[in-house]
This record gives C-alpha cells, sequence and structure tokens, in this order.
C-alpha cells in the first residue's frame, strides 16, 4: 500500500439531486472529504440516509457533485470508467447468458477476441471458486454462487478500483460468512483498491484496512479507524472471541448509535 498520493481523492465534496417525487432539491452529501489509498481494503459504515451510496456512486461517476473535488491519480473523475468497477448488492447478471458469458461481458464490449474473453472469464471463475458453473445459467445458481459471479465479472475487466454497494446484504448469515472469506481471498491476489459499502459493523471490521463512520447524511465523516487485526485471525466464528474484534464492534456500533441519536 503506498504511502504517497492517495489512489482516490475526495475534498469538500457536496452532491446534491431533486427528488423524484417532491420536486424538491435534496442534499445528500456536504463537505465530504476521504482519501482512499493505493491496494487498501476500505470499509464505509454509518446509519440509513447517511450518504454511502450516494458517495459510491459518485466514485463510480454515476453522479456528478455540485463541488468539491473528487480525483483519481491526481485526475478528475468525470464520468463512469473501465477503471473502476461496481459491484451490486442485487447481481445484474444477465439471464439469457450463461456464467462464463456474464463474466465476458465487459471484455466484450471492449473488444477483446472471444476465445481470449473466454480464456479470461474462466480464469476469474476458478478464482472465485466457479469453475463447475461456466456453462450454467444464473437460475442455477444459489445467491452466493450468482453474487461471486458477479465479483468475477468485476475482476475479469482489471479495473484499479473495484466499488461495492452492499454485494452480501441479500444472502443469509452462512453464506454471506463464506462469501466474506472468499471476497478476501480474492482481493488478496488481486491486489485491486476496493471501497466497500456496509450496515453490518462485523462485516466492516472483517473486511476492513480501515472503517470509516459517516455522520447522519448530508454531514461529512465521523470517524476513521484502523483494523488493526493480523488478517491470519480474521477468521469466522474465532474472530468473534478476539478481544480487539470485541473491542473495534462496541467503538464504531457506539459511534453510528451516537451519529444518529445526534441527528
Amino acid at each position: 500500500m503506498s504511502d504517497g498520493m492517495p489512489k482516490i481523492k475526495v475534498r469538500d465534496l457536496k452532491v446534491s439531486y431533486v427528488h423524484a417525487a417532491t420536486g424538491q432539491r435534496h442534499l445528500a452529501l456536504d463537505n465530504m472529504t476521504l482519501d482512499i489509498r493505493e491496494g487498501e481494503f476500505l470499509v464505509v459504515v454509518g446509519p440509513s440516509g447517511c450518504g454511502k451510496s450516494t458517495l459510491l456512486s459518485t466514485i463510480a461517476g454515476f453522479i456528478s457533485p455540485q463541488s468539491g473535488v473528487l480525483e483519481m491519480n491526481e485526475r478528475p473523475i468525470a464520468g463512469p470508467g473501465s477503471d473502476r468497477g461496481v459491484v451490486f448488492q442485487d447481481y445484474a447478471l444477465l439471464p439469457w447468458k450463461t456464467v462464463v458469458d456474464n463474466v465476458a461481458l465487459g471484455l466484450k464490449f471492449k473488444g477483446v477476441s472471444k476465445t481470449e474473453r473466454t480464456k479470461t472469464a474462466k480464469e476469474f471463475l476458478a478464482l472465485a471458486g466457479l469453475a463447475e458453473a461456466a456453462e450454467k445459467y444464473p437460475h442455477e445458481l444459489s445467491g452466493g454462487m450468482r453474487q461471486r459471479a458477479a465479483v468475477a465479472r468485476t475482476l475479469a475487466n482489471a479495473p484499479e478500483v473495484i466499488l461495492m454497494d452492499e454485494p452480501f446484504a441479500a444472502v443469509d448469515a452462512q453464506t454471506r460468512m463464506t462469501l466474506q472469506e472468499e471476497l478476501v481471498r480474492i482481493w488478496g491476489q488481486s491486489k485491486s483498491t476496493v471501497f466497500f459499502v456496509t450496515h453490518s459493523v462485523e462485516e466492516a471490521i472483517f473486511l476492513g484496512d480501515r472503517v470509516v463512520v459517516l455522520q447522519e447524511g448530508p454531514g461529512p465523516v465521523k470517524a476513521e479507524l484502523s483494523v488493526d487485526i493480523d488478517r491470519s485471525l480474521r477468521v469466522w466464528p474465532d474472530l468473534n472471541q478476539n478481544g480487539r474484534f470485541q473491542q473495534l464492534r462496541e467503538e464504531i456500533t457506539a459511534l453510528v448509535r451516537k451519529t444518529t441519536v445526534a441527528a
């Protein structure tokens, strides 16, 4: 991880939009300042409505800020780009395509030959533990497998930054723990920078190098905490007995609750 310039630089960012139902302008983010470092796994938590997903969508280039600085590699982010890959909660796999064709889709748009994109897609499916599912269709997979396929599709495009918006929220608790472990393993091999949004404090600590707590929207960052637990010790269910894990869980939970009460 680099100690130099941030991979993503956010300074005094302001984002607002017009509410479709009321026609009134809503301030979603204000005075948002944050650095995302090269190669780190940064997790953002906070109460509902604090702007977590808005921040992610703005970094992805789906939303344009009203003011402030938003840069990647010291260049302004002006819209979506292949240097940033997004994984959503709903998988977004095309039901009429096989898993391997879904994973290869981004490469097809880039003009990569069918032979090469199939080869690359299968490599990332294998990395995600889905080699045997390559020729299946999304409806033939479990929710956890579909989400791993969505991660593989993002990785196959070789983005510098992966943006993940509560990708495991829709699966059961046991599958969620398995997906968390798989994601850390895959991230360790891909060396991408990850920006991960979640409501789960436990998930944030398990995954993150650093956890950022947002104020109730549209406030700025409430706190930043380093997760100083060796990754070799982050194994479910052993982690629940780890004293430092318990301490961080209590501290972050208190910050989120105070943020909500203060609002």
